[in-house]
């Protein structure tokens, strides 16, 4: 039986999936088995994966011949893992070589620990390291104040913050399966709610001040279809988790979710679904009557779409764009 099972999630990433499976290939701990879970990908991927399962004993490919959707995918290859210690990580991100050494040495070590985290750095499509963008992203989430050892005040750290990676965390399989690992209802957020979820659950965490991923930053292509799913998901992994217990995380729940609401209304009326839009905003606006954002998107869902268009890109360019939408595009 393996020590670690690395789980690799993909869908049509044949040019970048290599990156990811090599860096496996490549780790100086060697006890392990690599799953490559294939969520119905209709490029080249089969034979890629196929021509490493010859090379490899120790990679299984698993393809569903159509789409499932991400977290049922995430969800196979965790239900054919068979080692003591489990780490899913994208299709288009890298370990470094001694990523597993020193993760599983936390763990091998530390008994009482569920799960280490660890920092990343960020790479462009070229493969190369941003030390710059990397501070700045580590100082975003709150790593730059984690100091290595046990995480005083996960639930916080997880839920406000957000300052831990599941791509950059080696778990203990048994605690994932206490908690059921991944919701099958959620296909973005997913990855947040497992966290919050070990949380609540009692889990132990501990952070390793190391950068020992690389994550790769995209200028991707956004669109309101894809907006209006996330912030869909994002409403559900809101509304799951009430916390009676800890006003500060309550008020900073019921804070995220006014502004996913309003988030989500404007996206329905600017794509073309006007009385969802409406819905949401009017019930938005009970709270926050004044809200300028809301008052324009019920505004907008009164008038045809061919005049919408310019007034949303005007409303776009005089938005300030968000940490996430800067470091996508590169600044």
């Amino acid at each position: 039986m393996p020590k670690v099972s690395v789980c690799i999630p993909t869908y049509n990433r044949q040019g970048l999936l290599p990156f990811a499976v090599d860096s496996v290939l490549k780790q100086s701990f060697q006890d392990w088995q690599l799953i490559v879970c294939d969520d119905g990908s209709e490029d080249n991927t089969p034979a890629l994966m196929n021509a490493y399962e010859a090379q490899d004993g120790r990679v299984r490919y698993l393809r569903h011949p159509q789409n499932i959707g991400k977290s049922n995918n995430m969800r196979s290859g965790f239900d054919a893992a068979e080692g003591d210690y489990f780490i899913k990580f994208d299709d288009d991100d890298r370990l470094t070589p001694d990523f597993l050494t020193q993760m599983a040495a936390v763990l091998d070590t530390h008994p009482e620990v569920d799960f280490v985290s660890c920092d990343h750095w960020l790479i462009n499509q070229t493969n190369q390291a941003d030390l710059e963008a990397s501070e700045q992203n580590s100082r975003y989430w709150g790593r730059k104040s984690l100091k290595t050892g046990v995480i005083e005040n996960l639930l916080e750290v997880v839920f406000i913050r957000q300052s831990l990676q599941v791509g950059c965390t080696l778990f203990r399989k048994a605690a994932l399966d206490d908690v059921g690992f991944m919701r099958p209802d959620l296909q973005n957020c997913e990855d947040n709610d497992l966290l919050v979820r070990l949380a609540l659950a009692g889990k132990v965490g501990y952070y390793l001040d190391e950068r020992l991923m690389e994550y790769r930053v995209h200028a991707e292509q956004q669109s309101i279809a894809r907006d209006i799913r996330y912030l869909e998901d994002k409403l559900k992994y809101l509304e799951y988790f009430h916390f009676q217990d800890s006003p500060t995380l309550e008020t900073n729940r019921q804070q995220r979710l006014q502004e996913t609401r309003l988030l989500l209304g404007l996206r329905y009326v600017e794509g073309n679904q006007p009385q969802q839009g409406r819905n949401i905003l009017r019930t938005y606006r009970q709270q926050n009557p004044a809200n300028r954002k809301a008052v324009f998107g019920l505004l907008m869902s009164y008038l045809p779409s061919g005049l919408q268009d310019p007034l949303w890109t005007l409303a776009r360019q005089m938005t300030p764009r968000s940490y996430m939408e800067q470091m996508r595009q590169g600044n």
